[in-house]
């Protein structure tokens, strides 16, 4: 169970992209960006930069030799700005110098002037201006029209949520230099090597065979370094394509705040009907997805939104739209969850607002709404079990709910400033790269090296710390039956793993894993028709492959041990020319997906579970503990549990900071205020929950996840929503006359201007 590279992170061992040693003659690059959110330039005079002692040469829009463009989805972002900015933060220029200070004091020395124009910076305003990335999505499922009439109670309202910044502990990072034949290759901080291959060779002009990308791990991405590192690796390699010399990119903190997008903003409409006794009857929302200035993933995002938009309850009319408006922010990108958890908020602050409005408690609506096996979702798909159910009742059994009701209601009745509040959260959570279903394909390449045994295998996952590396490592040794030591996952390299999908949407050991176990099991097919035809010399003619195996590095005749180890089959295999390397690939099967239907089955499996929250409130200085957070999670059968638990306990606190704690703050021109540690808050150890605990639930069966399992990455993140909703409860126990405005974080500033102040509003 121990992972290498926890080792190495302890010992301080672990390389990063600023750590490798790079080629001699290294230059450093630094980058002039926009001071202003939307206008032209009108004055760019590089002369009094370039007199600066140790620069080397300045490159502008104009020196990219192939297309200044990187857009992913949507072909509408440059590389460096020409003519016109659309963001703070936008690159114009690059400055390379012998060293990094030289390169910044040349950026800064830059002449530059603008024509500013008015900026728009509101998802809603831009909606109203006609300035949408894609035409409005809509979906419906039943009939939302005539299902009102059938509704005792009808709740309306608005949410806000906000955006978060990744706050990886590496920032964005690459350097780059030309090989011997004219290309390049480039070592980038990136979850998406296909991405920076397919834009540096467009910016350069060379063909995808002459750049090479190779990523040995990142210092943390989140989705942060999905689309949003390409920018910077493509910048360095346009630097060394230019100069022929190697260049280094990397951004400090603040630069890595102030120049790259957050998780998206929205701004969404609900209205929610319901019976007497708590049924959810009909359900409508409007999301106002807040882009900024370039598609990026934006619309992938929403569609990923929309896919999610009854969270882990049947509702059986329901109608769906999105709008990804483009505004003059930072263009907001991918992060841990995809645009899942936006519209999980909204959900639940619908359901909240209904429990206000009938004087049901809001779990009650929950859990008579919760999917049951069979239903459908409003895409399409049926629910393969009863686990979201399940996860709800063992978490009220083994956590005593009931309880913890009674203690809170106690506790409120004999304090007067401190209030207590405690809430669930159910959580449904599709894996697969939906709606871009052609994303879920991957390849893997595995060598055994004949005079050990050893084994190197190479994919297009990327090791960020989730532990995807340990967990291939663990589905290799599984297939050959061979110890971990003899395995070795080699750096992410476009060479030997081309076309590699992103490593996010929790979905990499799957896709990567089952790549990776197709390529063993040709390995091994091969080694039992060779060591059949081998035994049948020695023993005799009938014997088939289905009668050998290996097991624990030893070759198995019937079930029972020949003297054969791993080593000498391994050896002997080589020797008679049997080939002991293979490439293997893996794509999800069935799974289809009708975008302008928005119907089909664009997962290939949900991961369930259920979080209780407790919170203490000081109503008096607005300030709150998170006293627990208590969860049943599906992980089907993990691989490696004790990764598994680490990266559920992360996401939670995660999903706690963005609901709570960090806040984006920006001054009236669009300028990030919030730019500095000191000014962005995120959770800290005095911060994080006095308890955390998991409960992995039992006889979970996952067909579709490599060996059973189910992917972890981003669903726990969503629990944190309880928290909201929780410390809500404690304020209305303060309170009750309380009125509701959702707006998320919920920080100690705005609870305590909701509690006292003359718009109360949370």
């Amino acid at each position: 169970m121990k992972n290498i590279d926890t080792l190495l992170h302890v010992r301080g061992e672990s390389q990063f992209v600023d750590d490798i040693p790079v080629p001699e003659g290294l230059l450093y690059a630094a980058v002039l960006s926009s001071t202003i959110a939307c206008g032209k330039i009108t004055k760019l005079n590089l002369a009094p930069a370039k007199k600066i002692e140790g620069i080397c040469e300045i490159l502008t829009a104009d020196d990219i030799p192939g297309d200044n463009q990187i857009g992913n989805m949507i072909k509408d972002e440059l590389l460096l700005a020409d003519k016109e900015v659309h963001f703070i933060g936008q690159p114009i220029a690059l400055i390379i110098g012998k060293n990094a200070e030289a390169a910044q004091i040349g950026a800064k020395a830059i002449d530059i002037e603008f024509e500013e124009k008015p900026p728009v910076f509101d998802a809603r305003k831009a909606c109203s201006q006609g300035e949408l990335i894609i035409p409005p999505v809509t979906f419906s499922f039943g009939n939302i029209n005539s299902a009102w009439q059938k509704c005792d109670v009808i709740v309306k309202g608005q949410v806000e949520s906000g955006g978060q910044e990744h706050l990886y502990l590496e920032t964005q990072s690459a350097f780059a230099y030309s090989t011997e034949i004219g290309g390049l290759k480039v070592i980038a901080s990136t979850q998406a090597p296909r991405d920076v291959q397919n834009a540096v060779a467009k910016v350069s002009g060379l063909a995808m065979h002459n750049v090479e990308v190779d990523v040995l791990r990142l210092g943390g991405g989140f989705g942060g370094k999905e689309t949003q590192a390409t920018t910077w690796a493509a910048l360095a390699a346009l630097a060394a394509f230019k100069l022929k010399k190697p260049v280094k990119l990397i951004l400090s903190r603040r630069e890595d705040l102030c120049m790259t997008g957050k998780r998206h903003p929205y701004s969404s409409d609900f209205k929610i009907g319901l019976s007497h006794d708590g049924k959810i009857l009909a359900y409508e929302v409007f999301f106002y997805q807040n882009a900024g200035a370039f598609a990026d993933v934006s619309p992938a995002v929403l569609g990923r939104t929309l896919l999610h938009v009854t969270n882990s309850y049947f509702i059986p009319n329901v109608k769906a739209t999105g709008f990804c408006c483009r505004t003059n922010m930072l263009p907001n990108t991918a992060f841990r969850g995809f645009g899942t958890p936006q519209a999980m908020f909204v959900i639940e602050s619908a359901i909240f607002k209904a429990a206000e409005k009938t004087g049901i408690e809001p779990s009650v609506i929950q859990k008579k709404n919760l999917l049951q096996e069979n239903e459908e979702f409003p895409y399409g798909m049926k629910v393969e079990n009863r686990q979201a159910r399940r996860c709800w009742e063992k978490a009220g059994k083994i956590y005593q709910t009931d309880k913890i009701r009674q203690n809170v209601q106690d506790f409120n009745n004999s304090h007067l400033l401190l209030k207590k509040g405690f809430a669930l959260m159910p959580i449904c959570y599709g894996i697969s790269f939906a709606p871009s279903i052609f994303l879920c394909q991957a390849s893997a390449l595995v060598h055994i090296y004949s005079d050990d045994g050893s084994v190197g295998v190479s994919t297009g996952a990327v090791e960020m710390g989730q532990g995807v590396n340990m967990k291939i490592r663990q589905v290799v040794s599984r297939t050959l039956s061979i110890n971990l030591s003899k395995i070795k996952v080699e750096s992410t390299n476009t060479t030997r793993v081309a076309n590699a999908s992103p490593t996010s949407a929790s979905y990499s050991t799957d896709l990567h894993g089952n790549a990776a176990k197709s390529a063993c099991l040709k390995i091994l097919n091969r080694l039992k028709k060779f060591a059949a035809k081998q035994l049948n010399t020695q023993h005799s003619p009938n014997i088939k492959i289905r009668d050998i195996e290996i097991k624990n590095e030893m070759l198995c005749l019937h079930g029972k041990p020949t003297d054969i180890t791993w080593n000498k089959l391994i050896s002997d295999a080589y020797f008679n020319r049997i080939n002991i390397s293979a490439q293997g690939f893996y794509s999800t099967p069935n799974i289809h997906f009708d975008q302008s239907q928005y119907k089909g089955k664009p997962f290939a499996y949900h991961v369930f579970g259920t979080a209780v929250t407790e919170v203490t409130v000081d109503c008096l200085r607005g300030t709150y503990q998170i006293d627990s957070v208590k969860v049943v999670h599906d992980f089907g059968k993990s691989l490696n549990p004790l990764i598994d638990l680490g990266q559920t306990e992360g996401a939670i606190v995660q999903g706690l900071g963005w609901m709570t704690l960090e806040e984006l703050s920006y001054a009236d021109n669009g300028r990030l205020t919030s730019d500095k540690m000191s000014t962005y808050k995120v959770p800290d150890i005095y911060f994080a929950p006095q308890e955390i605990e998991v409960h992995f639930l039992e006889n979970s069966e996952n067909p579709q996840g490599i060996f059973n399992s189910k992917a972890i990455g981003e669903p726990p993140l969503v629990y944190g929503i309880g928290v909201y909703f929780a410390i809500l409860q404690g304020m209305k126990a303060f309170c009750p006359d309380l009125q509701m405005e959702f707006s998320a974080p919920l920080t100690p500033e705005k609870v305590l201007l909701s509690l006292y102040g003359s718009r109360r509003r949370v």
